[in-house]
C-alpha cells in the first residue's frame, strides 16, 4: 500500500513523494515519482534514476532539473532512495560512504547488513510497483544514475536487458572492484571473496557479452571531477565495452565537477537520449 507524503504541481506534471512496505528490504521505503501532464491516459514510458552516496529519494527531482524534459517526452521519472532506513545496523551511520545513504544497489550476503541492504532486489520490486500503481509500459522503462548510483544503473541495466531498454550515466563508479568506494562497500556488503563482487561490478560484466544496448550507452564525466582519477575509472568501462562491441557515447567536459550543477548541464541531453531510445 502506497502512502502519499507529498505532492506538488510540476511543470504540468505532479511531483510526489510515497512511502511503502517493502518484502525486499523489510523495511518501508520511500522513492520519487514525477508524473508528466500526459499521465492518466495510455501507458508511458518509465525511467529509474539512481542517486549516488549520501543522498535521498529527493536529491535529484530537487536538483537536476529533470521535470521540463520528462514532461515534454512524456516520460515518468521515478527516484527511490539510496539505502534502507531505520535498520538499526551498529555503525550504518558511522561513515557517508558505507551504510545508511550508501547501498550501492546490491544485495548484502554479509551479516548484519543482509537483511535489509538488499537494494538490488528493491529495485526490481519498485519497478513492479510502478508498472502497476501509475501505468508504466513495462516494455520501455529505462535506467539512469550518478556516481554509486550510475554504477547501479549500469549493472541493474546489463543484468536485466530484458527489463530495461536504455541506460545512461553521470560520473559512474564504472569499475568499483577497483574503486576505494567499491572495496570498501563490496568487502562490508558481500564479503572478501572479489569472484562475488562481479556481479555488480559493470565492466567486469561487461567483458562478458556482446553488444548488450545496440542503440548504445550513454556516459557523461567531468574533468575537474575530484573523484574521477581515483574512484571512478571510466576508461576501463570504455575498454571493456570496445571488447564487446558496445556503443559507447562517453563525453567528457572540461571544467565540469561531481556535483548537480554539472548534472543539471547535462541532463536534457540524457533525457532525450532515452526518450529515443524508449521509442
Amino acid at each position: 500500500m502506497l502512502e502519499l507524503i507529498s505532492e506538488h504541481m510540476c511543470f504540468g506534471g505532479s511531483q510526489r513523494v510515497y512511502r511503502h512496505d517493502s518484502a525486499a528490504t523489510g523495511l518501508p521505503m520511500r522513492f520519487s515519482v514525477y508524473l508528466p501532464p500526459q499521465a492518466g491516459g495510455e501507458r508511458l514510458r518509465v525511467l529509474f534514476y539512481l542517486a549516488g552516496l549520501t543522498c535521498t529519494e529527493e536529491t535529484f527531482m530537487i536538483k537536476a532539473g529533470a521535470q521540463r524534459f520528462a514532461a515534454q517526452e512524456g516520460l515518468i521519472l521515478v527516484a527511490p532512495d539510496t539505502s534502507p532506513r531505520g535498520a538499526g545496523v551498529p555503525g550504518e551511520t558511522d561513515s557517508w560512504d558505507f551504510g545508511v545513504g550508501a547501498g550501492f544497489y546490491v544485495d548484502a550476503t554479509e551479516e548484519p547488513w543482509s537483511r535489509n541492504y538488499r537494494m538490488y532486489s528493491y529495485l526490481l520490486e519498485l519497478r513492479e510497483l510502478v508498472l502497476d500503481e501509475f501505468m508504466g509500459d513495462a516494455l520501455r522503462c529505462g535506467i539512469f544514475g550518478h556516481s554509486m548510483g550510475g554504477h547501479g544503473a549500469l549493472v541493474m541495466a546489463l543484468r536485466n536487458q530484458d527489463l530495461f531498454k536504455s541506460v545512461s550515466a553521470f560520473a559512474p563508479i564504472a569499475a568499483p572492484s577497483s574503486s576505494p568506494w567499491g572495496e570498501k562497500a563490496f568487502t562490508g556488503y558481500l564479503g572478501a571473496d572479489r569472484e562475488a563482487w562481479r556481479a555488480y561490478d559493470a565492466t567486469e560484466l561487461m567483458l562478458l557479452m556482446k553488444t548488450p544496448f545496440p542503440g548504445g550507452i550513454l556516459i557523461d564525466q567531468g574533468l575537474h571531477d575530484k573523484f574521477l582519477a581515483e574512484q571512478l575509472n571510466p576508461g576501463a568501462f570504455e575498454a571493456a565495452c570496445r571488447q564487446a562491441g558496445q556503443p559507447l557515447e562517453l563525453n567528457y567536459h572540461p571544467g565540469y565537477d561531481h556535483g548537480y550543477y554539472f548534472i543539471s548541464t547535462c541532463i536534457e541531453h540524457h533525457i532525450r537520449f532515452h526518450g529515443r531510445q524508449l521509442g
